[in-house]
């Protein structure tokens, strides 16, 4: 068990993507969150980018929007990276990117994950898995993302491996239906050394959408993350249903209200992750702790039927 700041019981935050997230239904969610006391991770893409969006989402070439991500960080929220835009994006695309957000925000990205819909991304895909379990996923997939995804194939077009590893610190990858993501992952963040490219990695809990996320987050579950001392990362898109005209989902406001009242340790995913770091060191995972967080993901993929 890790012992957590200042007598804290556990530790909760969210990586929140950028999908479908616009100023109008983001701004109630982040109002709620920071009266609740907690900050977390907000995502978002740099540039708009020259070709068609995939989705609604706004980017940080909008005025309205980026003044606004400007003020969550001002008031402690952290920004992440959710590739250069929604859309795939060449490697020089990719780095305008990165430098729009340093110019943005002060720094570069320090934690990321990558979008589906983007082909440019980081170890994706078939490469997110090794062996049979690559096998494995193809079928469930029916080879959909069979080498499609190109960021850390040196040579492509858009390959950006040797920038992510320079600038980005923390990438996601596994996703879990445990609301206790350090149990699911203990090992994170972690180093893996057949994938050189990201430095390291960590892993998050399913809360894709307001649904999931409540599932997860349930009073049963925040109790039990409390008795074993956890530490949880949503994953999730506050986008996707949280906030519907202008209205936050009732069940997501009781659970969230619920869970500021614990003794949580409640900070934004890159200071979670670095005192992980510094109370465990660097770890380089080994070939049978990946083989078991590969066979864990994928039935995690089967029951939920995620992408």
């Amino acid at each position: 068990m890790i012992e957590w700041p200042d007598g804290r019981r556990f530790a909760f935050t969210i990586f929140d993507d950028a999908d479908s997230q616009t100023l109008a239904n983001g701004r109630p969610a982040y109002d709620f969150l920071t009266d609740c006391g907690l900050r977390i991770t907000k995502s978002v893409w740099p540039i708009r980018g020259p070709r068609t969006p995939s989705d609604r989402g706004e980017t940080c070439d909008e005025p309205h929007y980026l003044r606004w991500v400007k003020e969550l960080q001002s008031w402690g929220f952290d920004i992440g990276l959710h590739m250069a835009t929604s859309h795939t994006s060449f490697r020089d695309e990719t780095i305008r990117a990165l430098e729009r957000f340093h110019g943005h925000f002060g720094h570069p990205p320090v934690t990321m994950a990558n979008h589906y819909n983007c082909d440019e991304n980081i170890y994706f895909g078939s490469e997110r898995v090794t062996g049979i379990r690559r096998f494995a996923y193809n079928l469930l997939t029916g080879y959909r993302n069979h080498s499609r995804f190109a960021g850390h194939v040196p040579g492509h077009p858009l390959f950006w491996g040797d920038v992510c590893r320079e600038r980005v610190k923390y990438v996601r990858n596994f996703v879990f239906g445990e609301i206790d993501t350090l149990k699911a992952c203990p090992w994170m963040p972690y180093h893996d050394p057949a994938r050189p490219f990201v430095n390291y990695w960590f892993a998050s809990s399913e809360g894709a959408n307001v649904v999931s996320f409540n599932e997860r987050l349930s009073e049963r579950n925040q109790d039990r993350l409390e008795d074993e001392g956890g530490a949880c990362i949503m994953y999730t898109h506050l986008g996707l249903g949280f906030c519907e005209d202008g209205v936050l989902n009732p069940r997501f406001r009781q659970l969230m209200k619920r869970l500021s009242r614990k003794n949580g340790w409640f900070v934004p995913v890159r200071t979670l992750l670095d005192y992980l770091l510094e109370k465990k060191g660097r770890i380089e995972i080994t070939a049978a702790q990946r083989s078991a967080l590969e066979w864990r993901w994928l039935l995690h993929k089967v029951r939920y039927r995620t992408a």
